[in-house]
């Protein structure tokens, strides 16, 4: 069996290879370059291999199949220093970092091999859900992607759940904007509804527990349902009832075109930063 590394060993990649162990495969099979002491003792703990330092890892480098790269985008470059011209066309790289394109990625990779040219390369954008299995990640990648480069990288993502495979790398900026930051917007929502309970009177506890119970069981009943979001909302709008007086004050204030503007300016500041960090590569 290839092993697998892990360039960072912090909690997307403590999911992954959770996800990965939970599916049978062995520990001693993955590994993780991590120097922080708290997150080694962690990945440790998951039965995972653990390596202080990249000079740890590279005499195994030959028995390794996939390296997924999981340090933050602005410590990349810098985390590949150790690995430029010593990873093969024969190995499947990964990369999980926002933003982060996957010619630049290739470019600090290369170190003059000529391994640019044959990449098997991947660029992954999973969200926080993959913490309990629940992700859902788009993937692009290089065309010189293997049909069983393709198998093992939706093997490790769907680890932690569902993968989307996109033919237009620039796709991923939308899909930061959606799934990547979209947990955040589901939680900015549950705050306001659990704040609107304790405003109507609702003790602290009870207050959270019917905001995230009733979020939950919405998206359990979308999930479970063939109609659209809009029908559903429909189904539950009574003409001079309630729910229509909410819907008509979120309607007022334009509620929707806001958070649309929202996720927009999301996938602009996503798109910005890759410029910013590909022009970071010949500072």
């Amino acid at each position: 069996m290839k092993k697998i590394l892990f360039i960072g060993g912090g909690k997307m990649m403590q999911a992954i290879a959770g996800g990965l162990i939970a599916k049978g495969w062995a520990g001693d099979a993955i590994g993780a370059v991590e120097p922080n002491e708290a997150a080694a003792a962690d990945v440790s703990r998951l039965g995972a291999v653990v390596y202080r330092a990249a000079g740890e890892a590279l005499g195994g480098l030959v028995d390794v199949g996939t390296i997924v790269l999981a340090v933050k985008p602005q410590v990349m470059r810098e985390a590949l220093v150790p690995f430029v011209g010593k990873i093969t066309d024969q190995q499947l790289v990964i990369s999980i970092a926002a933003g982060l394109r996957v010619g630049d990625l290739m470019d600090w990779l290369d170190g003059g091999t000529g391994y640019v040219q044959s990449a098997q390369m991947v660029r992954a954008m999973p969200n926080t859900p993959a913490l309990i299995q629940e992700g859902i990640t788009g993937v692009y990648a290089t065309p010189h992607l293997t049909a069983s480069g393709r198998h093992d990288a939706e093997q490790l993502l769907s680890a932690v759940g569902k993968v989307v495979w996109f033919e237009d790398e620039s796709m991923l900026d939308a899909v930061t904007a959606v799934s990547g930051s979209g947990p955040a917007y589901v939680f900015y929502f549950l705050e306001a509804l659990e704040a609107a309970a304790l405003e109507l009177g609702f003790p602290a506890d009870a207050a959270r527990e019917f905001a995230r119970q009733t979020f939950l069981g919405s998206i359990h009943l979308a999930a479970a349902s063939a109609e659209s979001p809009a029908k559903l909302r429909a189904n539950v709008t009574s003409p001079h009832g309630t729910t229509e007086a909410a819907i008509s004050s979120f309607d007022q204030a334009q509620l929707k075109a806001h958070f649309i503007g929202g996720v927009r300016a999301a996938a602009v500041r996503a798109r910005a930063l890759g410029d910013e960090l590909s022009k970071a590569k010949s500072c």
